[in-house]
């Protein structure tokens, strides 16, 4: 049986590689896709939306997808841990699944994941991302996630240190880690989760060189868990088995 999709935001750039990988994945197809001057309409029909639009966008998307009975896989940045829980209900109520990644490339999970497993050895952490001037939310959405994970791995431990915080060249904190984001040509997307501790440090980093490639792995494995969902799940570490897990 071959899983109809509904690709929303199928023009930018991450909807653009996620409609070339369903083109190639057997079992999929897509059955509809969905620019800025489409109605929730057109989701009718689908076994399975993807999101790829923007975080103002996002939401509706979301709730559109439950209302329909429909299974929604949000690739779109921007969505914290309060936001996904205010639609928790909804997904339930509707007895459907969400499917929340953050980002799909395999290398930058396992970054969040060896950070959060390193968080509870270190008092402070901070995170530097830089990602193309072209990039409407910031922390980003993997930064945040990060910040998350690594503020719920120390959950005996307690905050990070982060001295000085009121002053706004110090970052934003997400779950206490501060959060310095770039925007800037010339990049593509890059990660460092900073870890300090009495005589060291140590650095995480993660580097996006070529988008297609880094996602497209990511993407076929989310496709098909996404349809079988029920309930919310954030994150690609969920997805596939790391040999690792954070704790949360």
């Amino acid at each position: 049986m071959t899983t109809r999709v509904a690709l929303v935001g199928a023009s930018g750039k991450l909807g653009t590689i996620i409609g070339d990988v369903i083109a190639h994945l057997d079992g999929f197809e897509i059955g509809a896709v969905l620019g800025s001057n489409s109605t929730m309409d057109e989701l009718d029909g689908a076994d399975l939306v993807v999101d790829a639009t923007t975080p103002a966008s996002s939401v509706e998307i979301v709730r559109a997808a439950a209302d329909r009975g429909i299974n929604v896989l949000v690739g779109t940045s921007g969505w914290s841990a309060d936001r996904i829980a205010q639609m928790r209900p909804v997904i339930d109520a509707a007895g459907t699944g969400a499917l929340f990644v953050p980002n799909f490339s395999l290398g930058s999970v396992l970054g969040t994941a060896l950070a959060a497993l390193a968080a509870p050895f270190f008092g402070s952490v901070e995170i530097v991302e830089a990602h193309q001037h072209t990039k409407i939310d910031s922390p980003s959405g993997t930064a945040v996630r990060t910040a998350e994970l690594i503020a719920a791995a120390r959950a005996e431990q307690g905050p990070v240190d982060a001295p000085h915080v009121d002053q706004r060249a110090r970052g934003q904190q997400v779950a206490s880690v501060p959060v310095h984001s770039l925007r800037r040509p010339g990049v593509l997307a890059k990660q460092e989760v900073i870890l300090s501790g009495p005589g060291e440090s140590l650095s995480i980093v993660h580097d996006t060189v070529q988008p297609a490639a880094a996602y497209a792995p990511g993407i076929r494995l989310a496709l098909p868990y996404a349809r079988d969902l029920r309930g919310v799940v954030v994150g690609l570490e969920n997805v596939i088995d790391l040999g690792i897990r954070p704790r949360a």
